[in-house]
């Protein structure tokens, strides 16, 4: 029997996290459930002393009432909480891993928490897969506005960052023929492509670059000079920012190290330095970054993360444990914990949307 839940939202922020709270505390307590939050992933558990009104939050109806369209997660959230492999302070100043999936589950059984909702990308729900097997119940949601999650059709957040990058294209396409220049936009989306492809198709520019696919940036070089020569004095080029050359490796801001994962970036002002050198046009790079995580969920997203709640507080009440809730169109089933842990869903190189850009002319670099 089921009497109360925790919820937690770990890694990085996505547009939806709020409906999707809303949600399990709204289905919950339609069950006769009580709802907790954990702040901040797991910190909220394994530092407590951060938290003086404490790490472990009551949320109610009146808590989740008119959050839904709000971006961000009101648990807030980490990508440094992995209580697999915690990071720890010694006395000498260094930094040790520790694995405190432990304190987790004797936490769980200390606050009479029955079930656990994890609301995450691949590292959460790889952590939710630990804890499954170490005898937690737990239901995963899928989140990451990346949408390279498998075993899923989409994620929430990704349509809300499509449609801003979108937007930002759109913007980009007036300013770049006023002045005749190559414009390049990075963009998130680690090492999938998803959010490049599908807004430089639907922001109609003019080159794609994705990881999936080794670019030369010599042939950006060519799309943009045959531009040029065709009256076309103007190239937008849309960059992911794990896109690597195909001789060469991907731009790294910071090394991985004391858990935490690397940090990609710089690719887009390498292509932008690169194809003014090589074109003699002025290219400029904008950089979308965290603005792609921000602001309120698309119509799309809400309903998303709603129907996601919903189903993960179903699959508790089924006696579920052990798996997430995926969109499957049109309905939302459920797959094992084990067959998404670990795996990302890259864009298929057979994929129709991917064969849709190059049957109207964009260049993929390829």
């Amino acid at each position: 029997m089921i009497r109360r839940i925790a919820i937690s939202t770990g890694g990085g922020d996505a547009p939806g996290l709020n409906a999707v709270i809303r949600a399990v505390v709204l289905s919950a307590t339609n069950r006769g459930w009580e709802c907790f939050g954990i702040r901040d992933g797991f910190n909220g558990i394994l530092c407590p002393e951060r938290y003086p009104e404490g790490g472990l939050i009551p949320i109610t109806r009146d808590k989740v009432r008119g959050i839904g369209h709000l971006g961000g997660t009101i648990l807030g959230t980490t990508n440094k909480g992995d209580p697999l492999q915690f990071p720890t302070i010694q006395a000498d100043g260094s930094v040790v891993l520790r694995d405190r999936s432990g304190e987790v589950l004797v936490y769980f059984q200390k606050e009479n928490l029955d079930a656990l909702i994890s609301v995450g990308g691949d590292g959460s729900l790889a952590i939710a897969h630990a804890l499954h097997k170490k005898g937690l119940r737990v239901v995963g949601v899928p989140k990451t506005i990346d949408n390279d999650l498998d075993k899923t059709f989409t994620t929430f957040g990704f349509d809300t960052a499509v449609s801003f990058a979108t937007d930002c294209i759109d913007r980009l396409h007036t300013t770049a023929e006023s002045h005749h220049r190559v414009l390049v936009m990075e963009v998130m989306g680690r090492y999938a492509g998803w959010i490049g492809l599908h807004s430089g198709i639907a922001g109609a520019a003019h080159c794609i670059l994705i990881p999936e696919i080794p670019f030369d940036i010599d042939k950006v070089a060519d799309m943009v000079r045959r531009r040029d020569q065709q009256g076309r004095m103007y190239s937008i080029v849309v960059v992911a920012e794990g896109a690597a050359p195909a001789e060469g490796g991907r731009q790294v801001i910071e090394p991985a190290g004391h858990g935490r994962l690397e940090r990609l970036g710089g690719v887009g002002d390498a292509v932008a330095r690169a194809l003014q050198e090589r074109t003699g046009k002025e290219a400029r790079v904008v950089v979308l970054g965290h603005l792609l995580r921000g602001g309120s969920p698309t119509s799309f997203d809400r309903l998303a993360a709603l129907r996601f709640g919903a189903a993960a507080v179903r699959a508790l009440d089924e006696g579920l444990s052990g798996v997430m809730v995926s969109l499957s169109h049109p309905n939302v089933v459920y797959v094992a914990l084990e067959e998404v842990a670990g795996r990302m869903k890259s864009v298929p190189l057979d994929s129709d949307t991917l064969q849709t850009a190059r049957d109207i002319g964009i260049c993929l670099g390829d």
